[in-house]
C-alpha cells in the first residue's frame, strides 16, 4: 500500500511488531477468557500540554493511517514470535489473520487540541483495537510534539518562510516524520530529500563550509557553485570573514545574487551588517537567511533585523524541548459481554497520582463567541447539546476497517493555519502561559 499523502511513491513495511510484548500477553489471556471480542472505544489524549504552552497541534494522522493498514503478522513476524516463544499458538493463528474492521474517528490532522480532547477514537473488538496502542501512540506523540513547535516558529518568524533541516539531529526515519510534522506545523521547505520523495514537500539546499574549504579560496568556490547552480543561488558567508565573503560573493554572482546565508556570530548583529553592505554593493534584492541552532524565543529575537529566512533544526526535531505530548490510549468503554448488541458500559482508571480517565464514549465541540472565537473546548459523553451539533471536531478516518480520512499534505497544513486563527490572540505568545481554552466536560446523566 503506498502512503498517503495520496499516492506519493514509498510503500510502508508491516507495522505489527512496532508495539510492546503485554500488547500480545493482553490479547492470548484475552483469548482464552473468552474476553476478547467484547466491543470496546479506547481514547487518545492528554491530561497536560507541556509546560507552559497555550495549545497543542494535532500531526501523524496520515501516518497513523498507514500504519493502521500496514498492521500485519506476516510469516517473518510469526515465526519470531513463535522462536521468543511470546504468545501460544491459538494466539499466533488469530494474529495471522488480523486486519483491523473496526472504525476510528479524531480530530482532522492540524487542528489544535487542549487537555482531555479526545484526538482519537478507536472502536472495534478489545482484541483488534488493544494491538494498536504502541504504533498510534509513537507517531502521534512525536509528530505532535514537533508541529506545536513548528507551529510556534512559524508564528514567531510572520511571514518569513521557515526551512527544516533537522535530519542529522535525529534518527533517520524520524527525520523524514519530522519534516512532514514540520510541514504541517508551518514550515515552508525541507532539507531531507526523503521527505520530499515520500511526502512532496519543497526541497532546498546548496552548500556547506566543506565545499568552501575544499577550494583553494573563497572566491573559487562561490565561482563554482555560481557556475553550477546560477546567480540566484545561495553563498555560505560565515566560513572566514563575512565582510569579506559578501564583497567576494557579489563580485562573482554579480548584484542578483540570489542570498547570502550566515551560520554564526551575533545574528542580529551581523544581518544589519550584511544587510547594509549589500545594499550598498548594489545587491538590494539579494536575500539574507540565518541558521545556527534557532527556537522560537531566537526567531522572535530577529524580528526587527534584516532577515528574511530561517533555517531550523535540532530545536525543531527535538520538539524545542518538548520532544512528547504525553499522550495515552485509554479504554474508556466496553460492551458488557461478546453479544454485538450488548449496551457499552463507561470504564476509567481511578487511581491516584494524577492519572485519572474520564469513562464513556466521549465527542468534542469548539464553542465561540459572539465575535467568532474560540472559547472553550467541551468534551462530553451522550447526546451532544444542539448548539455545538455543528461545531463537533471529531471526523471519520477509518469506517468497517477501510481508510476513509485520507487527505493532501497542503489540507493539513492550511487546516492548521485556519485553526490558529480561530484561537484567542494570546494563543501565540510565547511567554509562559496557560492553555488558551479551558476544557469544560458535559456528562451523561
Amino acid at each position: 500500500m503506498n502512503t498517503a499523502d495520496l499516492g506519493l511513491p514509498v510503500d510502508v513495511p508491516s507495522t505489527a511488531l512496532f508495539t510492546d510484548q503485554y500488547e500480545l500477553t493482553m490479547l492470548q489471556a484475552a483469548l482464552k477468557a473468552g474476553t476478547a471480542e467484547r466491543r470496546s472505544v479506547f481514547e487518545v489524549f492528554t491530561r497536560r500540554l507541556p509546560d507552559g504552552r497555550r495549545y497543542g497541534v494535532v500531526a501523524g494522522t496520515g501516518r497513523v493511517l498507514d500504519a493502521v493498514e500496514n498492521f500485519r503478522f506476516d510469516q517473518d513476524v510469526l515465526r519470531f514470535l513463535r522462536r521468543r516463544s511470546i504468545v501460544d499458538d491459538e494466539t499466533l493463528d488469530w494474529l495471522a489473520a488480523y486486519r483491523f474492521s473496526g472504525d476510528i474517528w479524531g480530530y482532522p490532522e492540524g487542528e489544535v487540541y487542549f487537555p482531555g480532547s479526545p484526538i482519537m477514537r478507536v472502536e472495534g473488538s478489545f482484541a483488534e483495537c488493544v494491538l494498536l496502542e504502541t504504533v498510534i501512540l509513537s507517531i502521534l506523540n512525536h509528530d505532535s510534539a514537533i508541529a506545536a513547535a513548528a507551529s510556534r516558529m512559524s508564528s514567531a518568524a510572520g511571514d518569513r518562510p521557515l526551512i527544516e533541516m533537522g535530519a542529522r539531529r535525529t534518527h533517520e526515519l524520524a527525520a523524514v516524520a519530522a519534516s512532514r510534522a514540520a510541514y504541517v506545523g508551518g514550515f515552508t521547505s525541507t532539507s531531507d530529500l526523503a521527505a520530499g520523495f515520500r511526502y512532496g514537500i519543497p526541497t532546498v539546499g546548496t552548500s556547506a563550509h566543506a565545499f568552501t574549504l575544499l577550494h583553494d579560496s573563497e572566491r573559487d568556490a562561490f565561482r563554482a557553485q555560481v557556475d553550477s547552480l546560477g546567480g540566484g543561488t545561495t553563498l555560505l558567508v560565515d566560513t572566514y570573514d563575512v565582510a569579506e565573503a559578501v564583497r567576494t560573493a557579489v563580485e562573482v554572482a554579480g548584484p542578483e545574487l540570489g542570498a547570502v546565508r550566515i551560520d554564526s556570530g551575533d545574528l542580529l548583529l551581523v544581518a544589519h551588517r550584511v544587510r547594509q553592505q549589500l545594499d550598498a554593493l548594489g545587491a538590494t534584492r539579494t536575500r539574507i537567511i540565518v541558521t545556527s541552532d534557532l527556537d522560537e524565543y531566537a526567531i522572535a529575537s530577529l524580528a526587527a533585523a534584516p532577515v528574511d529566512a530561517y533555517g531550523v533544526g535540532t530545536q525543531l526535531v527535538t520538539g524545542s524541548g518538548h520532544p512528547t505530548c504525553s499522550m495515552v490510549y485509554k479504554l474508556v468503554a466496553r460492551a458488557e459481554s461478546t453479544d454485538p448488541k450488548a449496551p457499552l458500559v463507561p470504564v476509567a482508571k481511578r487511581s491516584t497520582g494524577g492519572k485519572t480517565s474520564i469513562g464513556g464514549r466521549k465527542w468534542a465541540a469548539r464553542r465561540l463567541d459572539a465575535d467568532g472565537v474560540a472559547e472553550a473546548e467541551v468534551v462530553g459523553t451522550g447526546a451532544v447539546p444542539a448548539g455545538l451539533a455543528d461545531r463537533q471536531l471529531l471526523v471519520e478516518l477509518v469506517k468497517g476497517g477501510a481508510v476513509v480520512g485520507r487527505e493532501p499534505l497542503d489540507a493539513v497544513r492550511d487546516r492548521h493555519t485556519a485553526a490558529l486563527a480561530n484561537l484567542p490572540l494570546s494563543a501565540t505568545q510565547l511567554s509562559r502561559g496557560e492553555p488558551v481554552l479551558a476544557t469544560e466536560y458535559l456528562q451523561e446523566r
